[in-house]
């Protein structure tokens, strides 16, 4: 058996609350420049599934669950031109996923970097759901037969497991079905670091809220954490080279490069020789222009729940379209009557 397999992207986000601009900058952003550039059909999710491999309020797992796709929305991704959707109301991932907690080895799991330092020196308490939740993200691109994937730094050991589970079942089945997907990493601001530590990832756990960009904050908040964000005493340099050891400067070029799609280069060029003090508020400035109507709208549609309802079971509907074919297929060549 052998599949052709249509250009198509997919990736998915845990609805755990607070996104950042490193939410935006290392996937959403790329989500749209990957709807906008047509030559892929374009899935993303919601991985609440994802989401309760540690315990969650339940309501406030329904709220970030809206929160999130309030942010894809106001980001720019289009639910007509993307399927949309929150992962467990497709429940082929869900079944597939059992699928591949059968092809995939323990001593794989055990090497996933994510796990150890999720689970730490409490592994005997963690939920068995953190410790296989790699084989389940597996089936949440291979249950589209997704071809690209946008990933972080941070999730490139989960697709090549990916990769390798689809490797497996194709070699122990003999068929050519699931595809081999490519990750997709690209951009000046893959990685956002924290405003308070440039050798930290921003994160919505730093007890700082200084420490990162929400996207849920104003005009005014944006501007203020930008123009108190660390930085060194020294002048931006003419080379990049220039920005060795300066963690924090390098952090600010970043983003402005990422915001204002140009080369980290460039905005080296553009400022050499300029202090923070005339560089941040410049950079403030593109963050409000380009974040706070991401805000504003994020906020509009948060107060339209039942919207939001409506584009999630609409996206579903499409998503299970392609799936359950392709679930039907998985079980016909495993040899499960149906």
């Amino acid at each position: 058996m052998t599949e052709k397999f249509v250009p198509r992207v997919f990736s998915g986000i845990q609805p755990s609350g607070g996104l950042t601009l490193g939410n935006y900058l290392g996937a959403m952003k790329r989500f749209v420049d990957m709807q906008a550039d047509g030559g892929f059909e374009t899935v993303y999710c919601m991985v609440d599934l994802h989401a309760i491999t540690v315990w969650q309020d339940p309501a406030d797992l329904r709220r970030n669950t809206r929160e999130l796709c309030a942010g894809f929305i106001a980001a720019g991704i289009d639910p007509e031109k993307s399927i949309l959707f929150n992962q467990s109301q497709v429940p082929e991932h869900a079944q597939l996923g059992w699928i591949f907690n059968c092809v995939a080895r323990m001593g794989w799991m055990k090497r996933m970097t994510q796990w150890k330092d999720k689970a730490g020196k409490n592994s005997e308490n963690a939920s068995l759901g953190l410790f296989g939740y790699p084989a389940l993200m597996a089936a949440d691109i291979l249950i589209y037969h997704a071809t690209h994937v946008p990933v972080g730094e941070d999730q490139k050991q989960h697709l090549e497991l990916t990769r390798d589970i689809a490797t497996k079942f194709n070699n122990d089945f003999g068929v050519d079905f699931f595809p081999i997907p490519e990750p997709v990493i690209e951009g000046a601001a893959t990685r956002v670091m924290s405003l308070r530590d440039g050798t930290k990832k921003m994160s919505k756990s730093d007890p700082s809220d200084m420490s990162r960009l929400n996207m849920t904050d104003d005009a005014d908040a944006l501007a203020k954490k930008i123009k108190k964000a660390k930085t060194d005493a020294d002048p931006l340099p003419e080379t990049l080279e220039g920005l060795d050891g300066r963690p924090e400067a390098r952090n600010l070029v970043n983003i402005y490069a990422a915001l204002n799609e140009m080369t980290p280069q460039a905005v080296v060029d553009e400022f050499a020789g300029q202090q923070f003090g005339s560089f941040k508020p410049k950079l403030a400035d593109l963050a409000v222009s380009k974040l706070a109507p991401i805000s504003s709208e994020m906020s509009r549609l948060m107060q339209e729940p039942d919207e939001i309802d409506r584009i999630l079971a609409r996206g579903a509907e499409r998503g299970r379209a392609l799936a359950a074919p392709i679930l039907q297929k998985t079980y016909d060549i495993v040899g499960m009557l149906r």
